[in-house]
């Protein structure tokens, strides 16, 4: 079985693909990759076809995370019932996901940051066009948002399976 894990943001240029890479690092960190079909989009398509911005390379490989030769794509219907687990990057994406989520699906998509305590923030602010600690911020949150995320999938796995925490 493949955990579907979709990352959206607004343009899918810089939040998304940074999200997608941190996520795959953690997976392949616990030996657990095996396990994800992660995957980055946008809710506007102008700029399908492109790679992430150069701020979301350098600030995400600076720390250790591969963004690789991703191509930006939009977000399509059909993802938010593929995809286990749709999350959206700020109120605004999960207002645009829940909106064109297909019948019955509108409850999926999900605020990375849910995934949080005590987070102190809702929202990943959009670092486009911004500065260096722009991005940087943006990493700090999303680090934290994917690792909530994947102790909460790991953990659903165990409850599902009857097996208690790894440890």
């Amino acid at each position: 079985m493949t955990i579907g894990v979709l990352f959206v943001s607004t343009g899918g240029i810089c939040r998304a693909p940074m999200a997608a890479s941190v996520f795959r690092t953690f997976a392949r960190r616990g030996r657990i990759e095996h396990l994800f079909d992660v995957a980055s989009a946008g809710t506007f398509d102008g700029h399908v076809g492109e790679a992430p911005s150069l701020l979301a390379h350098e600030v995400t490989e600076r720390r250790g995370y591969m963004l690789g030769a991703v191509k930006i794509r939009s977000l399509q219907p059909d993802d938010l019932a593929r995809y286990d687990h749709p999350i959206a990057m700020d109120r605004t994406n999960l207002a645009a996901m829940r909106w064109m989520a297909p019948a019955g699906c509108t409850d999926r998509p999900q605020l990375l940051l849910r995934h949080v305590h005590e987070a102190g923030a809702t929202d990943i602010v959009d670092p486009y066009g911004g500065s260096v600690a722009d991005y940087e911020r943006a990493l700090d949150l999303i680090e934290k948002g994917c690792a909530g995320l994947m102790m909460n999938i790991v953990q659903a796995l165990q409850k599902s399976s009857g097996q208690g925490p790894a440890g």
